[in-house]
C-alpha cells in the first residue's frame, strides 16, 4: 500500500474513531446531534478539524464551521433545532445537563447566519438555560423562533415567535415580545431602534439557513433518524487507475468534501477504484451536491443514490 493510499485509509479511520455518532453512544441522550449537512462543513475539537456528517455527536467547546454554500442542522437535547447558513462559525459552550437536571447551552456565532427554533419539548421544559450570542448581541431565549446574522457591517437578531431578552454592551437589556421585530447593532456603534420587517423579508433570510427539503425538521422521529444515518451518497467516479483515483480523492478533500476510496475487484485479478462521498441525509442533498461537485471539481455529473 503506497503512502497516498495509507493516508486515505488512515484519514477515514481517524474520522470514525474521533467523532462518535448517535448510534455509537448506545442510544443515550446526546446534548447535541448533527441531523443534516450540506457540505462542506467541519467541526473543530481540541485543535483538530474534521469533516462534519449526519449523526455526529457534538460536545462542549466544539466549533462548527460551514463553507460557502454549506448548511448544517443540529438538534439539541431539549428539542431545539439550530440551523446554520454558509460561511458561519458556531461555538458551543456550557453544553450539557447541570445540577438539578438543568439543560444549558451558550451558542456563540461571531460570523454567519443562524436560525434557532425551540421545540415543543423545550417549551414545556422548565429546567433549561439557553443563551445565544450573535456578534455583539446576546439573547436569552424562552419559547422562541428567531433568526440572526453577524457580518462586517452589523449584527442582527429577529424574533419570529415567542419572546427574547437582548443585551448589548452599549445599551441596557431590552425585551422583545412581538414577532417580526429585529434588534440591529451596527459595528462600533450603538444599537438602532427596533426594526420592523415583513414576512417576505424574513422568508429571504430564513432561506439562507434552510436545507432543501427542510420540512424534514418536522418529520416523525423515525424519518429524522434515517436522516442522521445518512443513507445517500455520490459516486464521483470509478477509475481503473489507482493514481487517478488518489488524485481525485485529494482534489475533493482539499475542496472540503468528505471523500472516500473504495477498491472493487474487477474479476481479472485487479481493482477499480470508486471515489465516493457518503452519509448524506437525503436524496435532494445528494442531487444538489452532485451538481455543485461537477462545477467545482470539473468532473462529469456524479451519480447520486442510496449507498
Amino acid at each position: 500500500m503506497n503512502r497516498h493510499r495509507m493516508h486515505a485509509f488512515l484519514a477515514a479511520c481517524l474520522l470514525a474513531a474521533s467523532l462518535p455518532t448517535q448510534a455509537s453512544t448506545g442510544g443515550a441522550q446526546a446534548d447535541a446531534v448533527v441531523e443534516r449537512v450540506q457540505v462542506p462543513a467541519w467541526v473543530e475539537r481540541q485543535g483538530t478539524r474534521q469533516e462534519l456528517s449526519p449523526g455526529v455527536v457534538l460536545q462542549n467547546r466544539d466549533r462548527v464551521i460551514t463553507g460557502a454554500t454549506a448548511r448544517v442542522r443540529i438538534r439539541l437535547a431539549d428539542g431545539s433545532v439550530v440551523a446554520l447558513g454558509a460561511d458561519t462559525i458556531l461555538q458551543l459552550n456550557a453544553l450539557g445537563v447541570r445540577e438539578g437536571e438543568v439543560f444549558t447551552a451558550a451558542l456563540d456565532v461571531p460570523q454567519g447566519a443562524l436560525r434557532l427554533t425551540t421545540g415543543a419539548d423545550a417549551r414545556s421544559r422548565q429546567r433549561r438555560a439557553v443563551n445565544l450570542r450573535i456578534g455583539t448581541i446576546t439573547a436569552g431565549l424562552r419559547g422562541t423562533d428567531l433568526w440572526g446574522s453577524a457580518d462586517g457591517e452589523r449584527d442582527r437578531i429577529c424574533l419570529l415567535e415567542g419572546s427574547i431578552t437582548v443585551v448589548h454592551p452599549q445599551q441596557e437589556a431590552q425585551q422583545i415580545n412581538e414577532p417580526l421585530r429585529c434588534y440591529v447593532a451596527p459595528k462600533d456603534a450603538s444599537p438602532l431602534p427596533l426594526e420592523i420587517v415583513t414576512g417576505q423579508q424574513v422568508s429571504v433570510w430564513t432561506g439562507l439557513t434552510a436545507i432543501p427539503g427542510d420540512a424534514l425538521a418536522r418529520a416523525p422521529t423515525s424519518e429524522r433518524a434515517a436522516a442522521r444515518r445518512g443513507r445517500w451518497g455520490i459516486e464521483l467516479a470509478t477509475l481503473d487507475s489507482e493514481a487517478d483515483a488518489l488524485a481525485l480523492y485529494d482534489r475533493a478533500r482539499e475542496a472540503g468534501y468528505d471523500a472516500r476510496i473504495k477498491p472493487q475487484a474487477n474479476g481479472g485479478g485487479g481493482y477499480r477504484y470508486s471515489v465516493r462521498i457518503s452519509r448524506l441525509a437525503a436524496g435532494v442533498d445528494a442531487t444538489s451536491l452532485s451538481r455543485e461537485l461537477a462545477a467545482s471539481l470539473q468532473v462529469p455529473l456524479p451519480i447520486a443514490g442510496r449507498h
